[in-house]
C-alpha cells in the first residue's frame, strides 16, 4: 500500500544532529530503508519536516520505520494511505 509519512522534527534535537553531522545520516538511512518514490524536506509548523511517499507492503514494518524518527529526532509523525492519479482513477472506476 502506498503511504505518506510526514515527520515534524524537534528543533533542539535536530539542531544538535545537524551540528554533529548525524541528521544527514539519519535521512540517508531512511531513504535507503524506505526506497521512497518521493521525498521532500522543508519547513512545517515553524520547524523542520520531511515527507516520504513509499510502498509499505507489511504493517509489521511500522515500528522499524517510526522509531528512528521518534527516538533520534523527537519527531511527531503521521502515516496515512495515499493514492496517485492512476490509483484514484481505478478506484473511482470501480464505483460504477
Amino acid at each position: 500500500m502506498r503511504v505518506m509519512l510526514r515527520a515534524r522534527m524537534d528543533t533542539q534535537m535536530s539542531n544538535k544532529l545537524i551540528k554533529s553531522g548525524e541528521l544527514q545520516k539519519v535521512m540517508e538511512k531512511m531513504l535507503q530503508d524506505l526506497k521512497p518514490e518521493a521525498a521532500y524536506f522543508g519547513p512545517s509548523d515553524g520547524g523542520r519536516s520531511c515527507t516520504f511517499v513509499f510502498d509499505m507492503q507489511d504493517s509489521w514494518r511500522l515500528p522499524s520505520i517510526a522509531e528512528p524518527l521518534l527516538e533520534e529526532l523527537g519527531a511527531k509523525i503521521e502515516i496515512q494511505p495515499v493514492m496517485n492519479v492512476e490509483d484514484m482513477q481505478k478506484g473511482l472506476a470501480a464505483l460504477k
